[in-house]
């Protein structure tokens, strides 16, 4: 009898367990969202709701390809400053106009060109990684330091202020039925990778090499070339956030463009379930991370707190993150 009572309760509890391991970010973000709405009342309106999803679509786009590098087990403190690097180049080539009047660079090859100038920098962070063995985090704030050191020339340290034309403005600004622009585009990106990291053999590898770069590395996957390509989508995802960025601002300021952007992914994909030491992750838990960290956002602009405190929130937030993964090991 006594078996019979225990066996329920047990089989109970490994259901909540596996509930929690699998959907434990869902749930939080659920409750959130909750006591948001009993604390604030006019958070759950749908305007707050939909300019949350604007306003982390930047941060959303980098945490992307983020999630692939801290899947196979590196990190990247540059993109923050590649934005604004990207983004400057980007704002320069968009007031370039011909002697008639019409822009110098079409639209679509100004934004190619934003995108691979932050891919070049993806590309040069691999390589130095790969090839010269230094840790990602040493490389990747150096090559971080140099893109904002180049921005700051190139803009004399000013804020430089870009056309506003109509087609451009729309990616950062417009709506399609309601929902933001940035928004759809961040979505339709995650869909891509999605499909990249579960049924493509270049995703099996970026988790084998975050697993075991020893094992990966025997059992004949290219490791240096998946590091470098990794490396390379997530300065892709930083070129697509720029854009969306200098499309809402229409300007680039040197010192303060995508500052602090890189930590901002970093903790949402951490808080989306990635776990740092790499070979685990998913890209719907970076989605509600970096929506949760606007929701967070938001509700301490809301209840009135101050917002040099945000810094605070965050990094306990990153630290929680963290022992929930360490204890469902």
């Amino acid at each position: 009898m006594d078996a019979d009572t225990v066996k329920p309760e047990s089989r109970l509890l490994n259901l909540i367990k596996k509930i929690w391991q699998n959907y434990s970010v869902i749930v939080v973000f659920v409750v959130i969202l909750l006591l948001c709405g009993i604390a604030a009342p006019r958070f759950l309106r749908p305007e707050n709701l939909l300019n949350i999803l604007r306003n982390t679509s930047t941060v959303g786009a980098i945490g992307l390809g983020m999630t692939f590098v801290i899947i196979a087990g590196g990190i990247d403190l540059s993109s923050g400053p590649v934005l604004a690097t990207s983004g400057a180049v980007l704002i320069l080539l968009q007031r370039m106009v011909a002697p008639d009047g019409s822009p110098l660079f079409p639209l679509p090859v100004a934004i190619l060109i934003c995108c691979l100038i932050a891919v070049g920098f993806g590309f040069i962070n691999g390589i130095i990684i790969t090839k010269a063995k230094l840790p990602p985090f040493i490389v990747t704030l150096a090559v971080g330091i140099i893109a904002r050191s180049v921005v700051m020339y190139f803009c004399r340290g000013a804020t430089i202020i870009g056309n506003r034309i109509p087609q451009f403005t729309r990616i950062g600004n417009g709506s399609i039925f309601n929902i933001p622009v940035p928004f759809i585009t961040v979505i339709f990106l995650a869909l891509v990778l999605f499909i990249v990291l579960t049924r493509t053999k270049f995703g099996t590898y970026v988790f084998a090499v975050g697993g075991n770069e020893n094992a990966a590395r025997y059992s004949g996957i290219k490791v240096d070339r998946i590091k470098i390509f990794t490396y390379m989508l997530v300065g892709l995802c930083t070129g697509i956030a720029a854009t969306i960025e200098m499309s809402r601002m229409a300007a680039v300021a040197a010192t303060t463009s995508g500052a602090l952007y890189e930590f901002e992914a970093i903790t949402a994909v951490i808080v989306g379930g990635t776990a740092l030491s790499g070979g685990k992750g998913r890209l719907i838990g970076t989605i509600v991370g970096f929506v949760l960290l606007g929701i967070v956002n938001n509700m301490m602009i809301m209840l009135n707190i101050s917002p040099y405190l945000s810094g605070a929130v965050k990094g306990a937030v990153i630290l929680f993150a963290v022992l929930i993964q360490r204890r469902e090991r």
